[in-house]
């Protein structure tokens, strides 16, 4: 089969990474490289989330809307919703940004708010401080979605430290993986305590449940190349196309049944310990080649490609690319979404715009700019394996599509 390029440029599982012995368990490496304090394991990074939006519940009963980014990942939305009492609400964002409409935000938030999430889309860095000032004077707190920015900095120091809360997402695709996986912290000692009991309480073990992720995990390790991703990727990938059914095309068919809420195991902790040792290294090359394509794709006549702010150092697994209008966005992925070379859609849609979602989102702001992110943005993979001659081939076809 021809090679199949992956849409983002997760960090690839070592076979020596199931036996060997790591050198340090696996939440502490992750919280000295980091300055992360106490981080806890969880089953997914859509767990993590749960059980900081129950700990906020539980502190703050008489709050219960959660505000969040009208743009992002359903799962997020789900997880506010698997939480009794808590209602969403969507926000817009600046245009041609992933960062919260300060403006859209303030008319949100109330004394009713419990929490904001804003979010680092993609290994992108948001502006948590804007977020924050408009949440603290509503007296809510802020959650950071750090799920796709594991080893982004934020003026010197990990993203997820500047909110209340923070979490990542160890994901299949993400940087480093246990194919499900996250983690949860706080920088307030008070709020650890707190998360630390819920989690204890709410994240018990389920074996056999873990059996099967580490069987997948070990799937992943075998399949996670370009010479056999196509037939756990590709092949669903090009089916999903044919049928004009986009929704699993990206891979947003989700449910409430999809929220696992259970710890993560011995064996997968320490597959994620030896690849820790790796992942520095890896993040830092994969800065060094977005630098030099960044600059090609600047090229691009009406193109906008997503950065990070001075003072903001996020990590590449793709690049998002924001298109003049959705006609030449969907020229380029009518050609290059089936081709296997790495292009692809982060989210099919806006927040509002899932029918699965309509039972409990609630958008009393209207939301275009999120709409037109979603219409108009596609993703360009920042894999390793993805090489000069084929990134040219990729820019030729976005140039002929404008």
């Amino acid at each position: 089969m021809r090679p199949e390029l992956p849409p983002t440029a997760g960090l690839p599982i070592a076979w020596a990474d199931f036996f060997a012995r790591p050198a340090r368990p696996f939440t502490e490496g992750l919280g000295s490289w980091l300055d992360l304090p106490d981080p806890l394991p969880a089953s997914s990074g859509t767990a993590a989330l749960t059980v900081a939006l129950q700990t906020l519940r539980h502190r703050l009963p008489e709050r219960r809307e959660v505000i969040i980014p009208a743009y992002t990942c359903p799962l997020v939305a789900l997880a506010v919703g698997s939480v009794p009492g808590l209602r969403l609400l969507a926000c817009d964002l600046l245009p041609r940004s992933i960062d919260l409409d300060p403006d859209k935000l303030e008319a949100l938030c109330t004394e009713r708010t419990l929490a904001v999430v804003p979010t680092h889309l993609g290994g992108r860095v948001a502006d948590v401080e804007a977020a924050r000032r408009i949440a603290a004077r509503s007296g809510a707190l802020v959650i950071e979605d750090a799920a796709q920015a594991l080893g982004a900095l934020a003026h010197g120091r990990s993203v997820g430290l500047n909110g209340d809360i923070g979490f990542f997402s160890l994901a299949a695709g993400k940087g480093l993986t246990t194919y499900e996986g996250g983690l949860l912290f706080s920088r307030r000692s008070d709020l650890r305590a707190d998360l630390a009991a819920r989690a204890a309480a709410t994240l018990r073990p389920r074996p056999l449940l873990s059996l099967r992720r580490v069987l997948e995990l070990l799937g992943y390790a075998f399949f996670y190349t370009p010479a056999r991703l196509w037939y756990v990727y590709g092949r669903q990938l090009r089916l999903a196309l044919k049928a004009g059914d986009e929704l699993a095309a990206v891979g947003d068919v989700f449910s409430p049944a999809d929220i696992r809420l259970h710890s993560l195991d011995g064996l997968r902790l320490r597959v994620a310990a030896n690849a820790l040792e790796r992942l520095p290294g890896y993040l830092d090359q994969g800065r060094i080649r977005a630098a030099g394509r960044l600059a090609l794709l600047r090229g691009l006549d009406g193109v906008v490609a997503l950065t990070d702010k001075s003072g903001f150092s996020g990590i590449w697994p793709f690049f998002m690319l924001i298109l003049p209008d959705k006609e030449a966005r969907d020229r380029v992925l009518r050609q290059l979404w089936p081709a296997g070379v790495g292009v692809s859609k982060l989210f099919a849609r806006a927040l509002p715009d899932y029918d699965f979602l309509a039972s409990f989102a609630r958008n009393p702001l209207d939301c275009p700019q999120a709409r037109a992110l979603a219409d108009r943005m596609l993703t360009v993979t920042n894999t390793h394996w993805l090489d000069d001659e084929t990134f040219s081939l990729i820019l030729d076809q976005i140039r002929r599509s404008l």
